[in-house]
């Protein structure tokens, strides 16, 4: 495994192990000794149809980190900053993770999440640093322009959920950062 440092303070890129013969492939997702975090206490799978897009989501308390691997499939994986005091407040980073380039992030507390699907099944693999907590969860439009994210889309399959969240301006006239 490789960690990947971005531009985003605590915002990491892992390049995955894998090993592959004629039976198939095992592939190392996560190794303490490397990714050196201890602190994951729930995992879940989601699976997303081609074209789907999710997002962009955070819990303003309670906050999450996330690990995020692709088991099957191809997304194109955004995260948000919105983290006080951040030197990247509000700007966006973006990168492919798909189960061939075995890339996974690792994504510090304070950042919105989404991504879109590219492929027919895409299983997504998540270990999270604290529980699901609907009552504080929130989120950024994914279709908001001022976040610059040019879906590889027209034909987005999103939630009336995700098409309700507001911009990122209204985020900081309601929370100002996480």
């Amino acid at each position: 495994m490789k960690i990947i440092k971005t531009n985003f303070e605590g915002l990491l890129v892992i390049k995955q192990d894998a090993f592959a013969d004629r039976r198939g492939s095992l592939r190392i997702i996560y190794n303490k000794k490397i990714i050196k975090h201890n602190k994951f206490i729930f995992d879940y799978c989601t699976t997303s149809f081609q074209n789907a897009l999710r997002g962009m989501h955070f819990q303003y308390r309670k906050p999450q980190a996330k690990y995020v691997n692709v088991i099957k499939g191809r997304i194109l994986d955004c995260v948000v900053d919105l983290r006080k005091n951040s030197r990247t407040f509000g700007k966006v980073f973006k990168i492919i993770l798909s189960d061939k380039n075995r890339l996974s992030l690792y994504i510090p507390e304070g950042f919105a999440h989404g991504y879109f699907s590219y492929e027919k099944l895409n299983i997504i693999y998540y270990q999270l640093t604290n529980y699901y907590y609907p009552k504080y969860e929130d989120g950024i439009n994914p279709l908001d322009v001022s976040l610059k994210i040019l879906w590889p889309s027209k034909k987005l399959i999103i939630s009336k959920k995700d098409k309700r969240l507001g911009a990122i301006k209204e985020f900081k006239k309601k929370y100002k950062y996480l």
